[in-house]
C-alpha cells in the first residue's frame, strides 16, 4: 500500500504535468456533456466527439433531442457501439429531464442515476465536471492505473473508487479523476506502458516490480 506522503507527491507530479485537467469529450453545457458521457460507454472520446458534432448541431437541448427521436439520433451515432440502445436512452433521458427537472440536468446524484442510461460512473463525471464535486469516476484507465501503481488496489471499479476516496488528499480530489484517466490514456497504457516517460514512476509499484499488471 502506498504511503500517504508518496500519494501526495504522486498527485503533485500529475498536477504539475497537467495543471488544468478536464474531460476530452466535446460539450457546450450540462445537457450535451451528459449525452456525450452516456454515448462514451465502450467507445473512445474521439469517436464520440465525431458523432456528437453532427448530433448536437441538430439537437443540443432536451426538447430538440426528443423531437429528433430515436431513429434520428441513431442516424448520427451509428459509428458507436450499442448505438440503438444508446439512442433510446438519450431520447428517454431527455424526456425525463423535461418531465421531472424542467429540462435542466440535476445536480443530485440520485436524480442523475435515475435517468435512463446513467449509472454511477456517468453521474460521477457530470458531478465532477459540471458541478465541481470531488467525485472519481473509475473507468478502465483509472482501474488500471490505480491497481498497477499500487495507489488504490481493488477487484472491482466500486472497490477502487472507495479506496481512492479514502487515500486521495482533499486538495487533489477535484482533479484526481482527470489526472488518472489522462495518465492511463497516454502514459500508463494497457500494453507496454510508457514507464520511461512517466512522471510518477518513482512511486509506482509496477515500475518497481512490486505489483501485478491488471491490464
Amino acid at each position: 500500500m502506498m504511503a500517504p506522503e508518496a500519494i501526495d507527491a504522486l498527485f503533485e507530479a500529475l498536477a504539475a504535468e497537467r495543471p488544468n485537467p478536464r474531460t476530452e469529450l466535446a460539450y457546450a453545457d450540462p445537457f450535451t456533456l451528459l449525452v456525450a458521457v452516456v454515448l462514451s460507454a465502450q467507445a473512445t472520446d474521439v469517436g464520440v466527439n465525431k458523432a456528437t458534432a453532427t448530433l448536437f448541431a441538430e439537437a443540443a437541448t432536451p426538447e430538440a433531442m426528443v423531437a429528433l427521436g430515436v431513429e434520428g439520433v441513431e442516424g448520427h451515432i451509428r459509428s458507436l457501439g450499442l448505438f440503438r440502445n444508446k439512442a433510446r436512452n438519450v431520447v428517454a433521458l431527455a424526456q425525463q429531464l423535461i418531465d421531472l427537472h424542467g429540462g435542466a440536468v440535476p445536480s443530485d446524484r440520485g436524480a442523475l442515476e435515475a435517468l435512463p442510461g446513467v449509472g454511477r460512473k456517468t453521474a460521477n463525471v457530470v458531478l465532477n465536471e459540471i458541478f465541481g464535486e470531488p467525485t472519481i469516476a473509475v473507468d478502465t484507465h483509472i482501474f488500471r492505473v490505480a491497481n498497477r501503481t499500487g495507489l488504490a488496489s481493488g477487484k472491482t471499479p466500486a472497490a477502487v473508487e472507495d479506496r481512492l476516496l479514502e487515500v486521495v488528499p482533499q486538495r487533489f480530489r477535484r482533479g484526481a479523476h482527470h489526472w488518472l484517466i489522462l495518465h492511463g490514456r497516454y502514459t500508463c497504457i494497457a500494453r507496454r506502458p510508457r514507464c520511461t516517460d512517466c512522471v510518477i514512476r518513482r512511486w509506482c509499484a509496477y515500475a518497481a516490480g512490486q505489483a501485478l499488471d491488471p491490464a
